[in-house]
C-alpha cells in the first residue's frame, strides 16, 4: 500500500507543478483559443491542462519501471508501453483539438487507434463474463468489443467536462473507490502480489486529478481540455478491463463473491461500470438526443446533465458538488455490497442497498430543489449574473 501512496503523491506533485507551468506559459504565449460560437464562457482560458496531467502520468509510469515492487506489471513490458503510447496519442490529438478544433471524425479515428494499441499491442481484452464457465467472445469479437468499450468511456468522461472541477473531482472519487475495490479484489483472489495494473492506473489517475484540481477549481485558471478528459477516460477503461475483463469465470464464481448467485457473480464487473455511471448516462442521452434530431452524435450542445442543473437554478459550484455526491453514493453503495458479501455481514448486501437508497434520495432531493437563495436573488439583484459561469464550457 505504501508504494501506491507514493505513486499518488508523486503523480500529484508533478501534475501540480506542471499545471502551474502550463498555465503560466499559456498566458505568456497566448496558447489558448478564442471564444468559439458554441462556448458560453466569456474569458479565454487555457485548455492545456491535459498536458500537465499526461506528464504526471508518464513520470509515474517511468518510475514504476525502476521500482521492483511494480515489476510484475512490466512482465511482459508491452502492456505498459501500450498504455503509455495510447495515452500519448490521445494527449497529442487532444491538444491539437483544444487549440484548433479538429473534425470529430479525426478525433474518433484517433480514439479507436489508441484503443487498438491497448487491445492488440497491450493484449488487454474483455475475454469472459461471469456466465457459468463460458468464454463468450471470439478473439476478433473480443478485440472489437474492447475497443468500443474504451472509446465509449473516453467520450463519456469527456462529455461531462463542462464545469470547473467537474471531471477532475468525479474521476478522483470514482478512481478512489475503484482503487479500494481492485486492491481488495486482487487480495481476495489469492494473487501472489497485490501490485497490479488496475490498482496502479487507479492510483495514477487519483494523483493526476489531485494535482490538477487546485488550478481547475472554480474559478478555473486552467481547463484540462480534451487532452486531459480523454486520457482520464482511457486510464479508467484500461484499469477496469485489466482487472475484470481478463478474469477467468472460475475467479468470478458466485460462491466466491456472495451467496446471491446473480449479484455475487456480477459485482466484479458491476462496480467498474458504476463508477462511470453518470458520464455514461450523460453520454448516452447526448448521443440519443443528437441522433434523434438528425445531428452528429458528437455535435456540441448545451443540454448535458450539468447544464440542466444550472437551468434548474443551481450555481456552478453547487452543481459540481452534487455530481460529486452522486458519484460517491452510487459507487460506495456497490462497494459496500461487495464488502458485505465478502465479510459475511448481517444482511450481506443490505447495508449497501440501504446506504444507496438513502444517499440517492438525499441527492435527488438536493438536485430537484435548487438553492432558494438563487431563486429569490435573481429577480431583485441586478448585479446577479444571468449567464453561466465565465469558465463554463459546452461539449
Amino acid at each position: 500500500m505504501k508504494q501506491y501512496v507514493f505513486t499518488i503523491i508523486l503523480t500529484a506533485t508533478i501534475t501540480f507543478v506542471m499545471s502551474w507551468a502550463v498555465w503560466q506559459l499559456s498566458l505568456r504565449f497566448k496558447l489558448y483559443p478564442g471564444i468559439r460560437e458554441r462556448d458560453v464562457h466569456t474569458t479565454p482560458t487555457p485548455r492545456l491542462g491535459g498536458v500537465a496531467m499526461f506528464l504526471g502520468i508518464a513520470a509515474a509510469i517511468g518510475v514504476s519501471a525502476a521500482n521492483p515492487f511494480f515489476s510484475i506489471m512490466w512482465v511482459p513490458p508491452q502492456t505498459m508501453w501500450a498504455v503509455l503510447g495510447a495515452a500519448l496519442l490521445i494527449a497529442v490529438i487532444g491538444v491539437i483539438d483544444d487549440l484548433w478544433d479538429l473534425d470529430w471524425m479525426i478525433k474518433l479515428g484517433a480514439q479507436f487507434l489508441a484503443a487498438g494499441i491497448i487491445t492488440v499491442v497491450g493484449g488487454l481484452q474483455i475475454l469472459a463474463l461471469p456466465l457459468g464457465d463460458m468464454i463468450i467472445f471470439s478473439s476478433w469479437l473480443s478485440i472489437a468489443v474492447t475497443m468500443f468499450a474504451i472509446v465509449v468511456v473516453m467520450n463519456a468522461v469527456n462529455f461531462i467536462d463542462g464545469l470547473d472541477g467537474l471531471v477532475a473531482g468525479v474521476c478522483l472519487i470514482a478512481n478512489g473507490v475503484f482503487f479500494a475495490y481492485s486492491y481488495i479484489l486482487t487480495r481476495d483472489t489469492g494473487a501472489s502480489s497485490y501490485f497490479n495494473l488496475a490498482s496502479f492506473l487507479a492510483a495514477v489517475a487519483i494523483g493526476a486529478c489531485l494535482g490538477f484540481l487546485p488550478l481547475n477549481w472554480s474559478p478555473a485558471k486552467l481547463f484540462m481540455g480534451d487532452s486531459g478528459a480523454l486520457v482520464m477516460g482511457l486510464l479508467m477503461a484500461t484499469a477496469a478491463i485489466s482487472l475484470t475483463g481478463q478474469m477467468s469465470s472460475a475467479a468470478m464464481d458466485p460462491q466466491e463473491f456472495g451467496r446471491s448467485q446473480l449479484l455475487g457473480a456480477f459485482i466484479p464487473i458491476l462496480l467498474p461500470l458504476v463508477v462511470v455511471m453518470l458520464p455514461l448516462l450523460d453520454f448516452g442521452l447526448a448521443v440519443f438526443r443528437r441522433m434523434r434530431a438528425g445531428r452528429s452524435p458528437f455535435a456540441p450542445d448545451r443540454k448535458h446533465l450539468h447544464h440542466r442543473m444550472l437551468d434548474l437554478g443551481h450555481r456552478d459550484r453547487d452543481a459540481v458538488i452534487i455530481f460529486y455526491a452522486w458519484t460517491a453514493i452510487i459507487s460506495l453503495a456497490v462497494l459496500l455490497m461487495y464488502l458485505g458479501s465478502r465479510e459475511d455481514w448481517a444482511g450481506q448486501y443490505l447495508p449497501g442497498v440501504i446506504f444507496g437508497v438513502i444517499g440517492a434520495a438525499a441527492c435527488l432531493t438536493v438536485t430537484l430543489l435548487p438553492s432558494r437563495r438563487r431563486a429569490v436573488a435573481t429577480p431583485t439583484a441586478p448585479d446577479e449574473p444571468t449567464e453561466p459561469h465565465p469558465s463554463l464550457e459546452t461539449r
